[in-house]
């Protein structure tokens, strides 16, 4: 808008009276008095919460409709209006920061009055008509912010999981299992402590890293289950008053149906409403994927460290400049964004899981932030899984002169001597070519402990990499 120039209203009316409108918002007077109250921080509803939110108030308008208690024409309009919502239309009108009412009443309502304005307008009515589609009687129809809220959060988590996330673990293990194949015979040094220890093949790490990966795969689809329950029907406390007997099981096959994922009417309401642990135990899992690629990221930058400085046992694709005063540097910034990510997914299991922790006997009212961080996690993880794979992980090579020269270097082969000599002499040998800078070969020769025959046969590191007694 023009400086200057100034904003049309309109009057809308709720329960506590008149409210002044912007004259084209598709939301009503208690989204803009949410708006009003609550001007705290810049962080919103997130998007895919609301189109879950518009996937059950379309499953309810169906519901009801199935089960007697809302007309055609009324059904038909809150259906298509909410389609539009899922297709990522009029995301704009849901302004409402996270920082609301701890049962999410505002953003319920906010979804109930967007949807009946626009269901209106395509009736020909002006936008604040509340006829012939009204946003409580017939968009929130059987239900309440407290069933419907907590019913969104697991619809928006399940959607984002299996499309997103599991698509983004799935990318990036695969890369690494064929890393894995394509390292098997690469004997290198391994460490234990950052100190030298007996060879590892770099094959052998990248599958390590597979099965972390494969690990929290195999974690998040386990507790999806809990997801998929639904606390629709509860209504208000947990008892499904002002609802049909058979809507709780209606609307949840409903959404079963559009979304292609098996939800179903949780067994008791009262749990799902009151106590979020169903969201606890995923987000706990999404920390164990961020405390894995918190492992995965390190090592890759720790082994591709360097050039010339570090231990630069692989290379790694470089993507931009890294410094504005050193010419020629290069940085491992996928690594550095991954690790970001893993921090800011660790706190927010801290957050969400002190929040889910707050339900006081009907009802747990941290909904919102408990939502935000885990949808916040579930986003991060995926997007920056997928940057990894595309811009890191796929162009791993290894630096063979540099993985010979280590691995010849280390003084744990001495480990392999330890079945012929006996620990104490080994660790002379070991001890003694670390202070006088010399092979173990000349020590074990040095101290008349075996020919150099014998060494050579008993020292091989690529018959280390397995057990062998």
């Amino acid at each position: 808008m023009c400086e200057g120039a100034t904003m049309e209203f309109r009057i809308d009316h709720d329960s506590m009276g008149p409210v002044k409108v912007p004259a084209l918002a598709y939301y009503g007077p208690q989204t803009e008095r949410s708006l009003e109250n609550f001007p705290i921080g810049r962080e919103l509803i997130p998007s895919g919460f609301i189109i879950a939110y518009a996937i059950i108030k379309q499953a309810a308008a169906r519901a009801n409709h199935q089960l007697g208690l809302l007309p055609t024409d009324i059904m038909q309009l809150i259906v298509s209006a909410a389609e539009e919502i899922i297709e990522g239309r009029f995301l704009d009108q849901f302004p409402l920061k996270v920082w609301q009412t701890g049962s999410g009443t505002q953003t319920n309502m906010n979804v109930n009055e967007v949807i009946a304005n626009r269901a209106n307008e395509k009736a020909g009515k002006k936008l604040g008509a509340n006829s012939p589609v009204h946003p409580n009687d017939h968009v929130n129809l059987s239900q309440s912010t407290n069933d419907t809220f907590p019913a969104a959060m697991h619809i928006s988590a399940a959607m984002l999981i299996n499309h997103r996330l599991l698509t983004a673990i799935e990318k990036l293990a695969t890369t690494f299992e064929k890393k894995a194949v394509d390292f098997k015979d690469v004997v290198k040094m391994g460490r234990t402590h950052l100190q030298d220890a007996t060879p590892v093949t770099l094959g052998q790490e990248m599958a390590s890293f597979a099965a972390q990966l494969r690990a929290c795969d195999a974690a998040i689809r386990k507790l999806l289950p809990f997801i998929y329950e639904l606390a629709l029907g509860g209504t208000a406390v947990g008892t499904g008053l002002n609802s049909h007997p058979d809507y709780a099981k209606t609307v949840a096959s409903l959404i079963a149906e559009k979304t292609g994922l098996p939800f179903f009417s949780a067994p008791n309401k009262f749990a799902v409403m009151a106590a979020h642990d169903a969201i606890a135990l995923m987000s706990g899992a999404l920390n164990m994927l961020a405390v894995a690629l918190m492992k995965i990221a390190n090592d890759i930058r720790w082994l591709a460290s360097g050039p010339r400085g570090g231990l630069g046992e692989i290379t790694i694709q470089e993507n931009e400049p890294g410094s504005s005063i050193m010419p020629g540097k290069v940085n491992p910034t996928q690594s550095e964004a991954t690790t970001m990510v893993a921090c800011q997914v660790i706190g927010n299991h801290v957050a969400l899981t002190v929040a889910c922790s707050q339900g006081n006997f009907e009802l747990n009212v941290f909904k919102p932030v408990i939502i935000k961080n885990l949808i916040n996690s579930i986003e991060l993880l995926s997007d920056v899984m997928l940057c990894f794979d595309e811009k890191c992980a796929q162009s791993i090579e290894p630096n063979y002169a540099r993985l010979e020269e280590l691995k010849d270097r280390s003084l744990m082969l001495v480990t392999a001597l330890t079945p012929y000599i006996g620990y104490d002499k080994a660790a002379l040998v070991a001890k003694t070519a670390h202070r006088e800078n010399k092979t173990l070969k000349q020590v074990c020769m040095d101290l008349g402990l075996m020919t150099e025959k014998d060494f050579d046969e008993r020292v091989r590191p690529e018959d280390m990499l397995e057990p062998n007694l």
